[in-house]
């Protein structure tokens, strides 16, 4: 399955492009104020599924971190404080290996994405937010690069392709 998402700065424009493509029978949905959401189409967020991600992650790597600095340290038998003895020593260890699994539930959960940014749900999002409008074509390649053809006679201000990859037709 293809996927052709268009943004248009007004609702005038928006109707217009639908009906051309309606016209030439074309499928399309329009997001924007007064039709669907973003939430309604499924275009999630990514920074609530980042969240989740770090969350899942964080319940199997921050005990898993734990066990681990105290394991090594038992095994090493670092002293790396003097002033906390054996005992505390193991139990900053452990501290600290709970650290870097928390560190790592951010990494391996797509925390970076959600600090830096990523996908393009969040622009879409982002504009949708600023009152513009997405007309979204699903279909073959073929009614895809037709839909192109018709919505750059609307001088979309940008218009991207997108396949599934999980290849469902």
């Amino acid at each position: 399955m293809n996927y052709l998402v268009a943004v248009l700065p007004d609702r005038i424009q928006v109707e217009s492009a639908y009906l051309a493509l309606e016209r030439d029978g074309i499928k399309s949905t329009i997001l924007g104020r007064g039709y669907k959401t973003a939430d309604e189409f499924g275009l999630i967020d990514p920074n609530y599924q980042a969240k989740k991600q770090v969350r899942l992650m964080s319940i199997w790597l921050i005990p898993f971190g734990f066990l681990g600095g105290l394991g090594f340290n038992l095994i090493t038998r670092l002293d790396t404080f003097p002033w906390a003895g054996q005992i505390g020593n193991a139990i900053i260890g452990a501290i600290l290996g709970a650290i870097g699994g928390a560190m790592g539930s951010v990494v391996a959960g797509g925390g970076v994405g959600l600090i830096v940014g990523g996908g393009d749900a969040l622009p879409y999002r982002n504009r949708l937010d600023a009152g513009k409008y997405l007309i979204v074509v699903q279909g073959s390649d073929s009614l895809t690069r037709e839909a192109t053809r018709i919505l750059r006679q609307f001088d979309p201000e940008n218009m991207q392709g997108y396949t599934d990859p999980s290849g469902v037709q």
